[in-house]
């Protein structure tokens, strides 16, 4: 894969500023619309199982702009931020967006066919593909766990891997799409496998 080459190092580029003030505009307006008992925009917007009558296809998109807490929008947002701006320098804006989007879409798709869900929302399915991409593009760079503990970050993404492989597989009813997850690492270890041996496709 052929290197980007930025002129400067920015710790908000535009890409994961942009994304960033999109959720919060979507997650406010959701907040403000849900008040007023309006709760269409979840119904359209959100990612619906199959078998409920209410998927579309545009919301293989428009689920990951939206969030349903605070914190879970939080934590998203700020994943996004500490290994998104790397990959960005990195990569470059169009070729990070268009990883994000496709890790994004591939992470609801494989989450279309796991059963026993109602309705999935949230930008984790793209933010676990960044943290793949970051594991890969940056292996022994150090991450510190909870800001004291440092791990390498291939060790961190495998750790981060097998955990929702696990909880995934026993934690059915917590509420968490840990496939979804999954399904945005592997699309992107795809992606990333496909750039390596495609190194001059360009965006």
């Amino acid at each position: 894969m052929s290197e980007y080459a930025p002129q400067g190092f920015r710790m908000l580029p535009p890409v994961v500023k942009n994304l960033i003030i999109i959720n919060f505009i979507v997650f406010l307006a959701t907040m403000v619309l849900e008040k007023y008992n309006y709760n269409g925009i979840t119904t359209m917007c959100a990612l619906n199982a199959a078998w409920t009558g209410r998927f579309r296809i545009w919301q293989l998109l428009t689920y990951m702009f939206m969030h349903g807490s605070w914190s879970h929008i939080f934590f998203n947002m700020f994943a996004l931020w500490m290994f998104g701006y790397v990959l960005e320098n990195y990569w470059g804006s169009r070729r990070f967006l268009f990883y994000y989007l496709v890790c994004g879409i591939g992470a609801g798709l494989c989450n279309l066919i796991v059963p026993g869900w109602t309705i999935t929302v949230g930008a984790s399915g793209a933010v676990y593909g960044i943290l793949l991409a970051f594991g890969m593009m940056f292996p022994n760079e150090r991450i510190y766990l909870y800001f004291i503990m440092p791990i390498k970050a291939k060790w961190f993404v495998i750790g981060y891997a097998a955990i929702e492989l696990l909880d995934g597989l026993f934690m059915t009813s917590d509420g968490i799409a840990h496939f979804a997850h999954l399904g945005g690492m592997l699309v992107g270890l795809i992606l990333i496998l496909y750039w390596r041996k495609h190194p001059f496709s360009r965006f």
